[in-house]
């Protein structure tokens, strides 16, 4: 079966992938196509397309020759990064610090994805943040919480790998009041530095976050679904971020009384 192409706005696409824990629970992955002003394009992560997308994505981009970097956004995702550097060797590739540890033949751009002045050299089309009082790369490879989080605010979309996730409930359960819900990845209290102030440090990172990102519409994340603003019955992404950081607080309060 295809991979599903999502054509988020005219300038954004999302492209849905499989991935299964143990063989067995696919709980999906992701990679995104942006425009850039220039007319260029940037892939934000990386999965090994079916045919039918290396087609559609070849038809946008001149057979890739128009895609200038690949963004690898989050340090443990790593296992399609060597499968998307041959589907487009001409893009720059970047990575995180694990990446080019992991990787060491690819080659590398000098400059890491979590890096201010990565950031600055495309904030023409896109935003970054980073969560703060967490780790970035974790000495526990379980835990698979912090990314970098990108914002294309000419699409208000946010491209989201692990951190912030979107449930999609079976239609049968909605029936029951279970609706969709946006949340922070489950393994926060484990990715919280342990040190005193790590939890205000992660507060304050996501009160800026969603302010900054305030006009969101879509959000694209990682293992679970995308949430777009053309199908979005419920809240605005904007109010569930909101609502994600008060469930998280319990974790924050947990993590203070214990660390300081």
């Amino acid at each position: 079966m295809a991979d599903p192409i999502i054509e988020v706005a005219e300038d954004f696409w999302n492209f849905r992938g499989s991935y299964k824990i143990g063989g067995v629970v696919d709980v999906g992955t992701q990679a995104s196509l942006v425009r850039r002003a220039n007319g260029k394009f940037l892939l934000l992560d990386a999965y090994t397309f079916s045919d039918d997308v290396v087609r559609y994505i070849g038809d946008l981009t001149r057979d890739g020759r128009d895609i200038e970097a690949i963004l690898n956004l989050h340090p443990f995702h790593t296992l399609h990064v060597e499968n998307a550097h041959k589907q487009y060797p001409e893009a720059t590739l970047y990575g995180t610090a694990r990446h080019r540890t992991r990787f060491p033949m690819l080659p590398w751009d000098k400059l890491s994805t979590e890096a201010v002045t990565l950031h600055e050299l495309f904030a023409e089309d896109l935003e970054f943040s980073v969560p703060r009082g967490v780790d970035f790369i974790s000495a526990d490879e379980n835990v698979h919480f912090s990314s970098v989080l990108a914002f294309h605010r000419t699409s208000n979309t946010i491209h989201s790998d692990d951190t912030l996730m979107y449930v999609s409930l079976p239609r049968l359960m909605k029936l029951f009041g279970l609706g969709d819900a946006v949340s922070f990845h489950p393994t926060l209290s484990k990715a919280l530095e342990r040190r005193a102030g790590a939890a205000r440090d992660f507060r304050e990172w996501a009160e800026e976050m969603i302010e900054d990102w305030r006009d969101a519409a879509n959000l694209c994340a990682a293992h679970t679904a995308t949430l777009l603003d053309r199908n979005n019955h419920g809240d605005s992404i904007h109010a569930r971020v909101i609502k994600a950081l008060r469930k998280a607080e319990s974790t924050l309060r947990k993590h203070e009384r214990k660390y300081g």
